[in-house]
């Protein structure tokens, strides 16, 4: 009977709040609004003891989940314009005016140079930031699940180092990569000089550089293993040739002979587009008992010095024969 009395004594008010059903100062959302919309005691209790704390928890990993997702949208759209912006500013304007007027097709290979280094940078780093920001959201749901995340951080930071120590190459293949793309040092069709190889690139990824030389070897070297690197294919490049003729030859006249000769071939319709400055004869390179040798130099564009020298060394040696200068021994 006294319970009785106690019980009628306490308002209905004070048993009826969200606060009391839910038996918490400050009840969950879930809970709050069950009992706001039903005001039934058994089922505010039912939901309290068996689904407010999974929905709260999955509404969290929702909410998270989402969040992480619109950040790596955002950092991925970020990146695809700062990778772009950076290979666009890598070629001078002053070349892309010049392959622009005289070089039909070749503003499109340079922006396809351009599109495929802007791609490969964009990867990797799109790449890394969805490690940094799903890995960051995976690690905060598995903690609102109720997981100790601390013995799984020790055994990761164990295995990093192992790992770390293991893979010191790769590290550095890879960073020395992702530096070769963002300075655009070397790319797909560009003739360079490693040291230990020298020849045309074909592909090129974050480990490793293949290349093939003249005798149609195919090189694979390790990013990290190229310590310098010659780029006969950038900008502009430059045909040097020796021509060796006679000791008794006369200078000023193999000189004048050397330079319109190579002036005819620069105003040649098929070789105008890949000469960029007039020809230039340097003079006398060496000298030795039996010979001399002259220097000529041509500025072309980059990838043709091989092909320019070539067509030269022809000319040259039928204007020898019309002039009747003899050719004298390589010095």
């Amino acid at each position: 009977m006294l319970l009785n009395l106690v019980s009628l004594q306490v308002p209905w008010g004070d048993k009826g709040t969200p606060e009391t059903m839910c038996h918490s100062a400050e009840p969950s959302v879930g809970c709050r609004l069950v009992w706001n919309v039903s005001h039934d005691e058994g089922f505010t209790d039912f939901f309290r003891t068996w689904l407010d704390k999974p929905l709260n928890t999955l509404v969290v990993i929702v909410l998270t989940a989402a969040v992480a997702l619109v950040l790596r949208r955002i950092a991925h759209r970020m990146i695809d314009r700062v990778t772009l912006r950076m290979a666009e500013s890598t070629i001078s304007e002053r070349v892309k005016e010049r392959t622009r007027t005289h070089f039909e097709g070749s503003p499109a290979l340079l922006s396809q140079r351009r599109a495929s280094r802007a791609k490969t940078i964009g990867s990797v780093l799109r790449s890394i930031a969805s490690i940094m920001i799903l890995g960051t959201a995976a690690f905060s749901i598995l903690g609102n699940l109720g997981l100790n995340l601390a013995p799984i951080l020790a055994s990761a930071s164990v295995i990093g180092v192992a790992v770390g120590f293991g893979a010191q190459n790769i590290v550095k293949d890879f960073l020395s990569g992702l530096f070769m793309l963002l300075e655009d040092q070397y790319g797909v069709g560009d003739v360079i000089d490693v040291g230990t190889a020298k020849g045309t690139v074909e592909a090129v990824s974050l480990r490793v550089t293949r290349m093939r030389d003249v005798n149609g070897i195919v090189w694979y070297v390790p990013n990290g293993e190229i310590k310098h690197v010659g780029n006969e294919s950038q900008n502009w490049g430059r045909a040097v040739l020796d021509i060796p003729v006679g000791v008794t030859e006369d200078v000023e006249k193999v000189k004048a002979l050397l330079q319109s000769t190579a002036d005819e071939m620069g105003s040649d319709p098929a070789w105008d587009a890949l000469i960029l400055e007039r020809p230039s004869v340097w003079g006398v390179q060496s000298l030795a008992e039996d010979a001399l040798t002259i220097r000529v130099v041509i500025k072309t564009l980059p990838g043709k010095q091989a092909e320019t020298a070539r067509e030269l060394r022809e000319r040259v040696k039928v204007a020898f024969d019309r002039a009747g200068v003899s050719v004298g021994p390589t010095v």
